[in-house]
């Protein structure tokens, strides 16, 4: 018979015993630790009692989580029926440059490249002074205690083991199993970490996929080796003695980034990380629904009619929105139309000294959509209703050939319609204008201006027109003007490409903030988002708790503390 016990339960006995006074500190497995134990305080965060607890903390590099849940090795799929673990694991929950060596010294330091500094494969910027690691703080806080690194790659320890009371870098991965499974039936660590590096050498040679044979046979040798170090560690004399948290956790993932601002989809930050120990309860963190996460901001609303007609206007250079007669461009923005009513064809967005009759284009309602006009070619019609007061995409691309000027309408990330627009010099000199004339009824705010001087591909326009466009973009560098509207008050709509091409709001702009769940949008994603499931950064923050170490406020840490559930048996 088992009975499951929280540790929080056990945390509030110890409290209404008088053994210990905190204040206001809170555990969670999906909340921050807030860092205040006193130096005095020996934790038992897993309530498992006074045995002697152990650390045995295997990076496997290169090893994608996605690819490892995929092929289902025996040996640490086993070890997950016992673990905290997550085949969703992030090397970086920001958008920090990432290499084996910036990963290595997050996962031994607990903080990020923000403060240890290494991103460079010969650890560049590493001060272990300002930011130290595991063996640094394990010799300072328990003293004399026996803390090994056994590792594959010469740098690892090197530059990370400095303080290990044993350091031992070996010819491959066989030899750190080896050496590993010597220093269990031998001696006695407290800490024993292990290094394998065989999984990123295959693939950064062919590449990190289930159907990269190499990368495949990596990590199933890797297994192989869990196995036989797990075997070894339950083979020791003193293991019923002993309290082993078991830490294994990939340095990074591999492959290409999807683009875009969501750093789940960057395959190269993809890792799996498992802390295992016989009496945890299993618990399995998955990433969660990027899809139904809200859009949400600030948005500038345009309300127009007989009496008023605001505006924003790009009076300081009003060559922006001039296509010439040669040339390729692409436009996108983001509109929710909240008139509901039909309406008589006002145009809210273009380029014109008078909207309608006379040189440029202008982006109009027609009815209940919206439609494209360029003086003296077709109009381009989207057809479908678009003012049911939801967010949509716009975006349109100029492609010049010879004298064949085509335009493509897209809608939602969807290519409507397209015309030759021919050669015909539209250029004027009226400003780029957002909002209606005097008389014409609308009710729109709108978001994400950009226009480049480049004419992306269907597929590219198709996923930039969905999100924010961000320095990192591929197409950064070729915008003519980039206007996200986020201001909350005041005159000046913020040009954030670098031009500085600032517009002008004028009359009753309302600021009017927003959050809903848009199909058409892949909105910002907060922090917390990437923070959910286990990052390298939260590793230290573990194996500290565990060893009883306190962990004051001034190390800086910027983990957060993942508390097991545990089982005992009852006598």
């Amino acid at each position: 018979m088992k009975r499951i016990i929280n540790p929080d339960l056990k945390l509030k006995i110890f409290i209404m015993a008088g053994l210990i006074g905190l204040i206001g500190l809170s555990f969670g497995c999906n909340k921050n630790f807030d860092n205040v134990l006193p130096e005095s305080f020996k934790n038992d965060t897993a309530g498992l009692g006074s045995n002697r607890k152990k650390v045995l903390y295997i990076i496997m590099d290169g090893v994608k989580g996605s690819v490892l849940e995929s092929i289902t090795p025996a040996n640490i799929t086993t070890i997950t029926q016992k673990a905290i673990y997550s085949y969703d694991g992030l090397a970086d929950f920001q958008n920090n440059q990432l290499t084996n060596a910036a990963a290595w010294t997050t996962m031994l330091t607990g903080v990020d490249y923000t403060k240890h500094k290494v991103i460079s494969e010969n650890f560049n910027g590493l001060n272990l002074q300002a930011t130290p690691t595991i063996f640094t703080r394990i010799k300072e806080s328990l003293g004399n205690v026996r803390a090994v690194s056994i590792a594959a790659s010469a740098g690892f320890n090197d530059n990370l083991a400095l303080d290990a009371s044993v350091k031992q870098t070996v010819t491959d991965d066989a030899a750190v199993k080896a050496a590993v499974v010597e220093e269990l039936s031998t001696n006695d660590p407290s800490l024993l970490v292990a290094q394998f590096h065989s999984a990123e050498v295959e693939g950064a040679s062919a590449g990190y996929t289930t159907t990269t044979p190499g990368y495949t046979a990596a990590i199933q040798n890797i297994d192989g080796y869990v196995g036989e170090i797990m075997k070894a560690l339950k083979a020791r004399k003193t293991y019923a003695t002993e309290n082993w948290l078991v830490v294994i956790a990939s340095n990074k993932g591999g492959g290409a980034s999807a683009g875009g601002s969501n750093i789940y989809d960057d395959l190269s930050r993809n890792t799996f990380v498992a802390f295992y120990n016989p009496k945890f309860v299993v618990t399995a963190i998955s990433q969660p629904d990027i899809s139904n996460l809200p859009y949400f901001g600030t948005a500038p609303r345009f309300t127009s009619n007989a009496s008023i007609s605001p505006k924003a206007l790009l009076n300081s250079n009003t060559n922006i929105g001039n296509f010439g007669v040669s040339g390729n461009f692409t436009m996108m923005f983001k509109m929710r139309d909240d008139l509901g009513t039909a309406s008589g064809f006002p145009p809210f967005l273009g380029k014109q000294v008078t909207f309608g009759s006379s040189a440029g284009w202008d982006f109009f309602r027609g009815s209940n959509n919206v439609q494209l006009s360029f003086t003296g070619a077709s109009t381009l019609n989207g057809t479908q209703q678009m003012n049911d007061s939801k967010w949509h995409t716009y975006a349109i691309t100029i492609t010049t050939s010879g004298s064949t000027r085509t335009t493509a309408f897209y809608l939602d990330g969807v290519a409507r319609s397209s015309t030759n627009i021919g050669v015909t010099n539209r250029d004027n000199t009226a400003p780029l204008r957002i909002g209606a004339d005097l008389g014409k009824n609308t009710n729109f705010m709108i978001k994400d201006l950009a226009i480049f001087n480049v004419a992306m591909s269907p597929a590219e326009v198709i996923k930039n027109m969905r999100i924010q466009i961000r320095p990192e973009n591929t197409y950064f560098g070729n915008l003519i003007g980039y206007w996200p509207f986020d201001e909350t008050s005041g005159t000046l709509a913020a040009d954030a490409s670098g031009k500085g091409n600032d517009m002008t709001y004028s009359g009753p702009v309302q600021f009017v903030p927003f959050s809903e769940i848009s199909p058409n949008i892949s909105p910002e994603i907060s922090a917390a988002a990437y923070t959910a499931v286990p990052n390298g950064v939260d590793i230290p923050i573990l194996i500290y708790n565990w060893l009883n170490i306190a962990v004051p406020s001034q190390w800086g840490l910027m983990g957060k503390l993942y508390v097991p559930t545990v089982t005992f048996p009852i006598n």
